[in-house]
């Protein structure tokens, strides 16, 4: 039995207020990126373009349109863009509350629910990043895209 989701139910890309929204953020966080002494260095080579991929990815995780696998490849792209660079427990925190800090600053909604899904997810996709970092190459390149929702209810 297939169980069909509840449309009258938003997503939490749409929760969140859409791509626009999510480029608020990514453009707003990248801005300060630059300046901190932590993690910084690691995006010293950043693209222009590495806010709107960020945002492009964030949508498709949290139930918003295909773009970033139609673009870019999937998660197994974003899984290739941390291979190899040894990420630390501390800078992947520092990435965490610096992207909190800034969920905060450009209104993303502030309710319970939606805080526990987005942090959830953080927390689940740096701690990905960081095991992914400490290989020279992935394991696998078919891992599906994540899709995150509100969880149990």
């Amino acid at each position: 039995m297939t169980v069909m989701p509840d449309e009258s139910i938003p997503t939490l890309y749409e929760w969140a207020g859409g791509i626009e929204t999510l480029h608020k953020l990514t453009r707003t966080f990248y801005q300060k990126v630059p300046n901190d002494p932590l993690i910084g260095p690691l995006f010293a080579k950043m693209t222009p373009d590495h806010p709107e991929r960020v945002a492009l990815f964030l949508a498709e995780v949290l139930g918003g349109p295909e773009e970033y696998s139609r673009q870019r490849g999937g998660h197994s792209n974003m899984v290739n863009q941390h291979v190899g660079r040894r990420l630390t427990e501390a800078q992947r925190k520092r990435w965490m509350d610096l992207l909190l800090e800034t969920a905060d600053e450009v209104g993303l909604p502030a309710d319970p629910e939606f805080r526990s899904a987005f942090v959830g997810y953080i927390e689940w996709g740096t701690r990905l990043a960081v095991l992914n970092s400490q290989a020279d190459t992935i394991q696998s390149t078919d891992q599906p895209m994540p899709r995150w929702g509100w969880g149990s209810v």
